[in-house]
């Protein structure tokens, strides 16, 4: 009996969230993360939270563009990817770190690879920011 119940309860999900299914496209995917978004709100203890967290995972892992994106945002030193998100966050500028790097041109050469930050930068980037200094070392 449990069996059956059980076997009618997966159509019917997977019916719901078309992602657990097999061959899923970009739109239940998208509907997915909808779906996660709400669950963490009302409901964050939920089985299905982790079940369709998984067949995200899964879908992602199989979509070269995002997995050609992970593995740039994995290149990227921490130091730097975190310089650039602190920038992006606080809308600054290659000017606005001339006490902490030095020069636009400095940071410009940080930011590129150019240049690694050095003690003395990832010191005054912490204070400036509240970080720890582990943040800006990889």
């Amino acid at each position: 009996m449990i069996v059956a119940d059980a076997l009618k309860a997966t159509h019917a999900l997977i019916a719901a969230v078309p992602l657990l299914g097999e061959h899923p496209s970009e739109k239940d995917y998208l509907d997915a993360l909808e779906l996660v978004e709400q669950l963490l709100i009302d409901n964050p203890t939920s089985p299905l939270l982790d079940i369709v967290c998984a067949k995200i995972s899964a879908y992602e892992n199989n979509q070269p563009e995002i997995v050609a994106l992970r593995e740039d945002m994995a290149s990227i030193p921490t130091g730097l990817a975190v310089l650039r998100t602190l920038m992006d966050q606080h809308k600054l500028t290659t000017s606005d770190f001339k006490d902490e790097i030095g020069s636009k041109s400095m940071v410009s050469r940080v930011l590129n690879g150019e240049r690694q930050l050095n003690i003395n930068h990832i010191k005054k980037l912490s204070a400036r920011f509240g970080l720890s200094p582990l943040m800006f070392i990889s």
